[in-house]
C-alpha cells in the first residue's frame, strides 16, 4: 500500500533559502511541496522568481496566510525575514503544523539577548524554551525527532561551531583565546538587500570585513559552544563579504592547554564525527576550499598545529545556503519524521 507523501511548504518561497528549499525538496522521494507563499511575487508562478524552476509543476505563490498554511502542511518551512516567525509560530503550532525556522526568531534562548542583537522585542518568549537548535551534529537526534519547533543555525554559526566543538569538548583549548574569521559569499545577505556596498562594481574584485565586534551571529556561536564545552565561552568574530556568489570558509583559532600533535588532533576530530553523515575531516594540513561544497550539505574540515604559538588552526567550509539554510532544514525534517538523516541530501558537489 503506498502512503501519502509528506506535504511541505515554505513561508518566504521566492528568498534564496527558499530556491534551495524548493531544489532539494523537489527531489526528495518522501515529500510534496503543496504550499508556497511570497509578498513580493504574491499570485505569481515561482518561475517568476526562479525561472528555472518553469518546468516543474509547484504551486502558485500566494501572500502567507495562517489557516491556508495550516491546512495544506504537515510540515512548514519559515524561510522569511526575521521576526516574521515568532508572529506567526503559535497559532501555527497549535494546528499540529511542525516548523523549521530558518530565521533566528528562535535560536537565542535568552530573550533579553535575543533583543540586545536583534534591535527588536521578542513577541513568542513561552515558544523558546520548546524550540530546538537545529545542529544535528551537536544536538541530541531524540530531542530533534520529538520536536514541533526547530530553530535552524545561521550559517556562520555551523561553520565555526562544527569546527571548535571537538577540542571544546575535550577541555584541550583555553576558552578565552577563540578567535572566529570567516569570509561568506553574497548570497549570505539575502536577495532582498540592494545597498550600495552589495552593487557588482562595489563588490566585485574586492572584500571587507563587517559586523565588527558586534554581528548577530555572535551570541548564537557563543551559546552553542558553551552547551559544548560546559561553560560560558565568550570569542571574537569577524565576518567578511567576498566576492563569490555561495560559500563559507571559515577559520578558527585556539590555544591549546597542553601540547598535541596535528595528526592526534585529526583522528581526535575524526572519531568526534565519526558517525555524521555530513562532517568530512581531511587529513591535517589538506585545507578544503568553498568549491568542494558547492551545491551540497557537506562541511568539511581541515586542521594544523603553529608549535611556535601552540595554537591549532582549524579551516571549515560550508555551503551557506545549503548547510549554512536549506540543506540543514531538510536534514531537521528528516529527523523529526524519523527518515534516514541524509535523505534527499545525497547530492555530490556542483565543480568546477
Amino acid at each position: 500500500m503506498r502512503h501519502r507523501k509528506i506535504h511541505v511548504g515554505i513561508g518566504g518561497a521566492s528568498g534564496y533559502a527558499g530556491g534551495e528549499l524548493i531544489r532539494l525538496l523537489l527531489q526528495h522521494p518522501d515529500v510534496q511541496i503543496t504550499y508556497l507563499s511570497s509578498h513580493t511575487y504574491a499570485g505569481k508562478s515561482i518561475s517568476t522568481a526562479f525561472p528555472g524552476f518553469a518546468a516543474h509543476h509547484l504551486p502558485p505563490l500566494e501572500e502567507f496566510d495562517v489557516q491556508r498554511a495550516a491546512q495544506k502542511t504537515d510540515v512548514l518551512f519559515l524561510a522569511g525575514e526575521t521576526g516574521f516567525a515568532m508572529q506567526v509560530a503559535r497559532p501555527l503550532l497549535e494546528a499540529g503544523v511542525r516548523l523549521i525556522d530558518l530565521s533566528a526568531d528562535f535560536r537565542l534562548r535568552d530573550p533579553a539577548v535575543y533583543a540586545q542583537w536583534y534591535k527588536r522585542e521578542h513577541s513568542a518568549i513561552d515558544l523558546l524554551d520548546e524550540a530546538v537548535y537545529g545542529l544535528p551534529e551537536l544536538v541530541s537526534h531524540s530531542q530533534l525527532r520529538e520536536a514541533r519547533l526547530v530553530a535552524n543555525p545561521g550559517c556562520y554559526p555551523t561553520a565555526a561551531a562544527l569546527a571548535l566543538a571537538p577540542v571544546l569538548a575535550q577541555g584541550w583549548v583555553e576558552p578565552e583565546s577563540l578567535v572566529v574569521d570567516a569570509k561568506s559569499g553574497v548570497s549570505g545577505a539575502g536577495r532582498s538587500k540592494f545597498g550600495l556596498d552589495y552593487h557588482f562594481a562595489e563588490l566585485n574584485e574586492s572584500m571587507r570585513a563587517y559586523g565588527v565586534p558586534t554581528h548577530r551571529h555572535t551570541p548564537e556561536i557563543e551559546q552553542m559552544l558553551s552547551d559544548v564545552a560546559g561553560r560560558v565561552i565568550t570569542l571574537t568574530f569577524t565576518p567578511h563579504l567576498i566576492p563569490i556568489t555561495r560559500g563559507i570558509l571559515c577559520t578558527a583559532y585556539a590555544r591549546l592547554l597542553r601540547p598535541l600533535t596535528a595528526q592526534e588532533l585529526t583522528l581526535h576530530y575524526r572519531h568526534f564525527y565519526q558517525d555524521k553523515t555530513f562532517v568530512v575531516v581531511r587529513d591535517a594540513g589538506d585545507f578544503p576550499a568553498t568549491k568542494h561544497v558547492a551545491g551540497t550539505n557537506y562541511c568539511h574540515l581541515s586542521l594544523t598545529v603553529d608549535e611556535r604559538t601552540q595554537r591549532l588552526v582549524v579551516t571549515s567550509v560550508i555551503d551557506n545556503l545549503v548547510k549554512g539554510a536549506a540543506g540543514q532544514a531538510v536534514q531537521n525534517m528528516n529527523l523529526m519524521l524519523g527518515l534516514v538523516e541524509s535523505r534527499g541530501l545525497e547530492l555530490p558537489p556542483v565543480f568546477p
